[in-house]
């Protein structure tokens, strides 16, 4: 048995996704398990993932209520880029902003439960797209800051999805479609406003990409036809045969659990 706080999945994209379940300081390989009896107990304990105080909730995946309010990484243009106020000297943390938002961002078609859009930084690429349970994606344009990334991504959104229906999603892979033909058909509805936004940013910012598409597969053996969350909160044993991991969800025969969701939870890992 492992004890230890829960982080979100590791992974390493090959012929099929790698991932492992960070456990306290051990990584767990989980592909060598699927088909295997697991058990996760949450011991009623949450640590904070950046001051590992004990708390009695978890606030933004992982973080005590005060270091909610305070870390950069909290603050509400992590979830909408394009209201970023870096510029304005207002950012929480100034220096962790250099470091993740005014560095270059890919704006990308992904295909999850369907096509969508999305933004990640470049170290993030193909980890995010993973992350997302996306069997298809693509990048399409590469800006230089994350605030830029936002109003790119914004620019799509009234012609194609920008969140993934995780239920669908983890029913089983959606169809294959051509994402560069895509692509570039939204470029061309877009091409005036992305213009625009370029002549607004200045020349150059915004770079448009003519890369191949990514296909992702994921070591599943047996989807869900109904879907079944498992959640600490409410029981704190999670058990049953490993089916499978896409994105940050671990198939189940007994129902599918979000890992990312209970970071900094305190767990004991068995595998039977």
């Amino acid at each position: 048995m492992i004890t230890g706080t829960l982080k979100k999945l590791k992974s390493d994209l090959q012929d099929t996704v790698n991932y492992w379940l960070p456990v306290g300081e051990q990584d767990i390989a989980l592909n060598p398990l699927i088909g295997q009896s697991i058990r996760l107990e949450h011991t009623g304990n949450i640590y904070c993932l950046n001051c590992q105080t004990k708390t009695r909730k978890s606030y933004a995946q992982g973080f005590c209520f005060p270091c909610m309010q305070k870390l950069a990484s909290c603050d509400m243009c992590i979830m909408k880029p394009e209201t970023c106020h870096h510029h304005k000297g207002t950012c929480r943390d100034p220096q962790w902003g250099e470091d993740n938002c005014m560095v270059p961002h890919y704006v990308y078609l992904s295909n999850t439960s369907g096509i969508k859009v999305g933004i990640t930084r470049h170290t993030q690429i193909p980890i995010r797209w993973i992350d997302q349970g996306a069997t298809q994606a693509i990048p399409i344009f590469r800006v230089k800051t994350r605030q830029q990334s936002g109003f790119v991504e914004t620019a799509f959104k009234d012609l194609i999805a920008d969140k993934t229906n995780w239920r669908a999603m983890l029913k089983g892979n959606a169809e294959p479609v051509d994402l560069a033909t895509r692509a570039k058909q939204l470029k061309e509805e877009l091409k005036t406003v992305i213009g625009e936004l370029e002549q607004q940013f200045g020349e150059g910012s915004i770079e448009s990409l003519e890369d191949e598409s990514v296909d992702i597969s994921y070591p599943v053996e047996q989807f869900p036809t109904k879907i079944t969350s498992h959640n600490f909160d409410k029981n704190p044993v999670v058990e049953g045969i490993l089916q499978g991991i896409k994105g940050q969800y671990l198939l189940l025969d007994t129902g599918v659990i979000n890992i990312r969701k209970f970071t900094s939870y305190e767990v004991n890992f068995d595998d039977q």
